[in-house]
């Protein structure tokens, strides 16, 4: 028996900072949700997991692109659907006028609507969304997902021969209604071609969210299994590391008057 040197309270002490350290580590986990507290923990795995981060950011911010770029095509879609109603009312008045027992005077008050209406499709023309022109028939470059990949939405121009043709009509007399009816109708054909371009681009822009929202969720599956604490399993880790660290202090106390016995050697 040795008094200088007491080697039970030394593992006794080494025991105990070991469960206390997984104790504050266990407890650490469980208070932040992550099994990544410190950087040591898991290096690895901390570095996949803000490569995997960034990537989820990247393609949230595309699927925002996205997001805008097909409220971007809801919006001409919108105004198109009014310029095809202006386009009809403007060919049944072409086909009005042109009417054997009406007066020109009758011909005049068709052709005041038949500006009006037109001058609505000139003004769409110009319209934009969020300073961008939305008629100018240039194209619009979307990203495509977090790499930086783009694809184009094909543009549409209300300012085309079909349309500036069919706006200039003049329907006073039977010989330009008949014109004016000839230029509405392939305004009209040359909108049904506008609208299927820009459903086309929805459709695209559709599945290109939906391809991105998926990523995103895998790749948030994946970093969650490297950083995400098992509560269940923690909560387990937690209990044991509390129970060893209220023994090993007994046991230390307990290996701390060990040497006392030596007193009944002297006495």
């Amino acid at each position: 028996m040795v008094i200088n040197t007491n080697i039970a309270a030394l593992n006794g002490a080494n025991n105990l900072n070991k469960s206390t350290s997984m104790l504050n580590q266990s407890l650490a986990r469980l208070s932040s949700g992550s099994k990544i507290v410190n950087a040591s923990d898991d290096p690895a795995g901390l570095a996949e997991s803000i490569s995997l981060g960034a990537q989820i950011n990247q393609i949230s911010a595309a699927n925002s692109n996205v997001g805008n770029a097909n409220s971007f095509a809801q919006t001409q879609d919108g105004y198109l659907q009014q310029i095809g109603s202006a386009l009809d009312q403007m060919a049944q008045l072409a086909v009005q006028a042109q009417d054997g027992t009406k007066t020109n005077g009758e011909r005049a008050d068709y052709q005041k609507e038949f500006n009006t209406l037109s001058t609505y499709i000139t003004d769409t023309a110009s319209k934009n969304f969020n300073g961008v022109s939305l008629f100018s028939g240039g194209s619009l470059t979307v990203t495509s997902d977090g790499t930086g990949d783009t694809f184009s939405m094909a543009g549409v121009n209300l300012g085309a021969a079909a349309y500036t043709t069919a706006t200039g009509g003049d329907i006073s007399t039977t010989t330009g209604a008949a014109t004016a009816l000839t230029n509405v109708t392939a305004a009209i054909a040359q909108l049904a071609t506008d609208r299927s371009t820009v459903g086309a681009s929805e459709l695209r822009l559709n599945y290109t969210s939906q391809q991105l929202g998926v990523l995103q969720t895998n790749l948030s599956a994946a970093k969650s299994q490297i950083t995400d604490v098992d509560v269940a399993q923690e909560s387990t880790n937690y209990a044991k590391y509390q129970i060893l660290v209220q023994a090993g202090t007994s046991m230390l106390a307990q290996a701390n008057q060990n040497p006392q016995s030596v007193l009944k050697l002297v006495q």
